[in-house]
């Protein structure tokens, strides 16, 4: 469906539930090239937007009342801007109680609002639904309300929003690539200082996602585990370093010399995300030189890291990657996402992506029995409001 039809969809939809034209935005996933679980250990990711979004229409209520309904679920919630004491309740609608929480506390003026939430963010996949919800739904907010915000303290409040509120201890990577995105290319991020750089994506280079169809139910319990072990091993290598604020200051030289104070598990932890933040920055000289084949290596190595060392893959990403691999229009391959199912990414020979996706599929399923999902994927910029003009009450 192109844009155009999305949006009078949405808005057709919008006008059946709450009445009314609203406004409409919309937030994209992203997918991450290189550098996983570094951000919350203040080091290096390159990720890219891609085009799976999540859309969020809009109108503006007198009250101080909320209202959701989310396309997706076939659900509606609703909540009170004036309640003191928000509770999360475990389901979806935590994500947009929790980013309006966040905007408040930072002093922003928002009221009510009439919302519909539809997205084509695989959920649960590594794609960063949850950021493209909340960054969505964050800017839609402010927008509508006309208040002005730096596009970073945006990413930072829907960021504080899942840490404090949802209860995912998530770094700033998928929420800072939903606002500051840009068609055809990568986000060269130091988590530490935000500092960014685009680097030009090849045209002759897809990026092509492959979903797993499976995700492993201790994803979100090892995820805040593995960030537990992070924070564990710089309070120990803090002891004899005041230097050491985050795994972003540790050399793989001084991990190994110190090994011996650290618990097996926590050294291997730490290890992944030392070696990974040496790798997404050979990586970005690699990616800025046109060099694509050594890319391509770099991202096999930071599977391998991910599997053996940090230990979030499964069965499943292995073989996906282990397939990929074998296809000479591949270029490099590797899980993507937090880990224990969801997707890999692939950088692959643009005029051979559609092969790839369908021997992909084929081989997958023959072997588990499973189907999977594979979107050969274009980049794009981040959040905006789209649409304007497009009225379509006098359609309905």
């Amino acid at each position: 469906m192109g844009e155009d039809a999305k949006i009078i969809e949405i808005k057709k939809a919008f006008d059946r539930l709450f009445g009314g034209e609203p406004e409409v935005y919309r937030a994209p996933g992203r997918v991450n090239l290189i550098g996983e679980h570094t951000d919350y250990n203040d080091g290096f990711v390159m990720p890219a937007a891609i085009d799976r979004y999540v859309w969020t229409a809009i109108t503006r209520r007198r009250s101080r009342t909320v209202r959701i309904h989310s396309v997706n679920y076939s659900e509606t919630v609703e909540f009170d801007l004036d309640d003191v004491c928000p509770v999360r309740k475990g389901g979806w609608g935590d994500y947009p109680q929790g980013v309006a929480v966040s905007l408040q506390n930072a002093g922003y003026d928002i009221q009510g609002a009439d919302i519909l939430i539809s997205g084509d963010v695989p959920i649960g996949s590594g794609l960063s639904s949850s950021a493209a919800f909340e960054v969505s739904i964050g800017f839609a907010m402010l927008d509508r309300y006309g208040v002005l915000a730096d596009r970073t303290e945006i990413a930072k409040l829907c960021q504080r929003a899942e840490n404090e509120f949802v209860g995912v201890r998530c770094g700033l990577m998928d929420q800072f690539t939903a606002c500051h995105a840009k068609a055809g290319k990568a986000i060269m991020l130091d988590c530490r200082s935000l500092d960014h750089e685009l680097i030009e994506i090849p045209s002759d280079i897809s990026i092509v996602i492959c979903n797993t169809m499976v995700k492993h139910e201790l994803g979100r319990s090892e995820y805040n585990s593995r960030r537990a072990d992070c924070e564990e091993g710089v309070r120990i290598l803090t002891g004899s370093s005041t230097r050491i604020e985050a795994l972003r200051d540790v050399t793989m030289d001084e991990l190994d010399r110190r090994r011996s104070e650290l618990p097996e598990r926590i050294f291997w932890h730490c290890r992944h995300v030392v070696s990974e933040n040496e790798r997404v920055q050979r990586a970005a000289d690699a990616l800025t030189s046109g060099d694509v084949n050594a890319f391509g290596i770099l991202m096999y190595e930071s599977h391998r890291s991910l599997r053996d060392d940090f230990e979030v893959s499964s069965p499943e990403l292995n073989l996906m990657v282990q397939i990929a691999r074998t296809r000479e229009e591949v270029i490099g391959a590797r899980m993507t996402g937090g880990g224990f199912g969801g997707c890999t990414v692939n950088l692959v020979r643009r005029e051979a992506a559609e092969e790839f996706r369908n021997a992909v599929s084929r081989e997958y399923e023959a072997l588990i029995g499973v189907s999977p999902e594979i979107y050969v994927c274009s980049t794009v910029s981040g959040v905006a409001r789209v649409g304007e003009g497009m009225s379509v009450l006098a359609k309905v």
